[in-house]
């Protein structure tokens, strides 16, 4: 084999292995922003239940104080205590919410009722949502939680 060949033969290796490493970078570079993803979505849901629940306490001492300094049977220490007994059930029925939504194959989901409306927001990761998904969700829903279609929302992110 002559010199002149060899040297075609060598650097089109050499072409072809830089080709191969900006490949690899280019590839690696877009599943490690997938990755990335992934990882702010997770962060997402665990930090919204995380500000819900901070938020929900310091509720809950704002009206333990009120029913702690108010007179026995006062309409402040009445309604506080109502107020108390209402959060307790929406946080127990979101976290029920969000149990059954995962229970269908949902990978996680965030339930948010309104404390002083009747809405229900539903959060709910899943790439692949579509009408059908609405639909068992919304069943879940009207069954759990007797919603009506015009106070759901529900929001799907991948």
């Amino acid at each position: 084999m002559s010199a002149k060949k060899k040297i075609v033969i060598l650097s089109l290796m050499v072409a072809l292995l830089a080709v191969t490493a900006v490949f690899n970078f280019v590839l690696s570079g877009n599943s490690q922003k997938k990755t990335d993803e992934a990882v702010a979505t997770a962060n997402y849901f665990v930090q919204y239940r995380t500000e819900r629940n901070e938020s929900r306490s310091e509720q809950l001492l704002q009206l333990d104080k009120i029913i702690e300094t108010g007179e026995a049977n006062s309409e402040a220490v009445t309604t506080a205590l109502n107020m108390k007994l209402k959060l307790t059930e929406i946080t127990e029925k979101e976290m029920l919410l969000e149990r059954l939504i995962k229970a269908k194959g949902y990978n996680d989901t965030v339930v948010s009722i309104g404390v002083t409306s009747e809405n229900i927001n539903v959060i709910v990761k899943d790439a692949d949502f579509d009408q059908n998904d609405a639909v068992v969700i919304y069943s879940i829903l009207s069954s759990e939680a007797a919603a009506t279609p015009e106070k759901v929302n529900i929001i799907p992110i991948s």
